[in-house]
C-alpha cells in the first residue's frame, strides 16, 4: 500500500539509511550487508561506537531466530517460569536473551552428545532448534563483521557500563519502539501510534511486582492480544540523549510526548553551558 511505502521511506529516513535524494546514504550501503531489519543493522553497526559488538550480536541472533521459550504443558507453566527466572536480567528481555544464550553454549560446551543438549533444553523449557538456529546466525553476522572490517569487541557483559552501552545501541535503531506504561498496571501506550499494549508473557517483567515505566520493545503483535515482545526498561534521558529531534517533533502529541519534552527542556541549559564552556 501506498501508505505503507510512505512509512517505511520515513523510518529509513529517520535511521539515516537515505541521503538528500533518496538513495542510500554511505551508512545505509554498510547496514544493507546485514541480512536484518534496518532498525537492528543500526544497533549492530551502533554498538561498533558504544564497544558492545559481542553483545550486540548475541541480541540481534537471539530475536531473529524463532522463540527461544516453548509453551509449557498444562500444569508445569510454574516450573516452567522458575526455570526462566535463572536466566532473568534486571535491565530487561535483550539482557535475559544474552544469559539464555551463554548458558545454552556452556552447556553445549560442557556435554558430550547431541542429547545431552536437547535434555538441558527440555529441562529448561527451551527450543534447542532455535538456539542452535541462534548460534548459526551470530556466527555468519561474525562472518559479516569481518568481511567489512568493522570492529568486534571484546565481551564484557554483566558490567554497568556494558549495561549502558547496550542500551545506547539499542536505543540507536530502536528509538521508534518506545512504549509508556500510562497507569502503573502494565498498560504500554507507544509513542508513535498511540496504541496500547500489554507485556507478552515470555517477559522476564511478566507476572512481577516491579513493571518498568519505560521499555524499548523490538516488536508489536496485534495477533498475540496487542503484546510487545522483548522489552528493556529505558530512561527517558537515554531517550533524549539519543533520538533524531526531528523524529521527536514529528511525533503525535500525547501525555509521554509532554513528560520527555520537560526531560529536554531541564537538560537544554546544561547543553548549552556545555557548549560554552568548550
Amino acid at each position: 500500500a501506498p501508505e505503507s511505502l510512505m512509512q517505511a521511506l520515513e523510518d529509513l529516513d529517520y535511521l539515516a539509511v537515505l541521503d538528500n535524494n533518496g538513495n542510500l546514504s554511505e551508512f545505509g550501503i554498510i547496514m544493507s550487508e546485514f541480512p536484518l531489519d534496518p532498525q537492528l543493522s543500526k544497533s549492530i553497526l551502533a554498538s561498533c561506537e558504544f564497544e558492545c559488538v559481542d553483545e550486540m550480536l548475541t541480541i540481534a541472533a537471539m530475536v531473529t531466530a524463532p522463540n527461544c521459550f516453548l509453551h509449557a504443558p498444562p500444569g508445569t507453566e510454574e516450573i516452567a517460569l522458575t526455570c526462566w527466572r535463572k536466566f532473568s536480567h534486571p535491565a530487561g528481555d535483550h539482557f535475559t536473551l544474552i544469559n539464555v544464550f551463554n548458558a545454552f553454549k556452556e552447556a553445549s560446551a560442557n556435554s558430550t552428545s547431541q542429547c545431552n543438549n536437547e535434555k538441558w533444553c527440555r529441562d529448561y523449557f527451551l527450543s534447542c532448534s532455535a538456539l542452535r538456529m541462534a548460534e548459526m546466525i551470530r556466527a555468519e553476522l561474525v562472518e559479516i563483521m569481518k568481511r567489512i572490517e568493522l570492529p568486534i569487541s571484546e565481551p564484557d557483559f554483566g558490567s554497568k557500563e556494558n549495561i549502558l552501552s547496550i542500551k545506547k545501541s539499542l536505543l540507536s535503531g530502536y528509538f521508534m519502539h518506545i512504549a509508556r506504561d500510562v497507569d502503573g498496571s502494565g498498560n504500554y501506550l507507544m509513542l508513535t501510534h498511540r496504541q496500547v499494549a500489554q507485556l507478552h508473557p515470555f517477559s522476564s517483567y511478566y507476572n512481577t511486582r516491579r513493571i518498568p515505566e519505560w521499555v524499548l520493545f523490538h516488536e508489536f503483535s496485534i495477533l498475540e492480544d496487542n503484546s510487545i515482545r522483548v522489552v528493556s526498561e529505558i530512561s527517558p534521558n537515554l531517550f533524549v540523549e539519543l533520538v533524531p529531534q526531528y523524529y521527536f517533533s514529528n511525533l503525535p502529541p500525547s501525555e509521554s510526548k509532554d513528560i520527555l519534552q520537560e526531560v529536554i527542556n531541564h537538560l537544554s541549559p546544561v547543553s548549552t553551558m556545555k557548549e560554552e564552556q568548550k
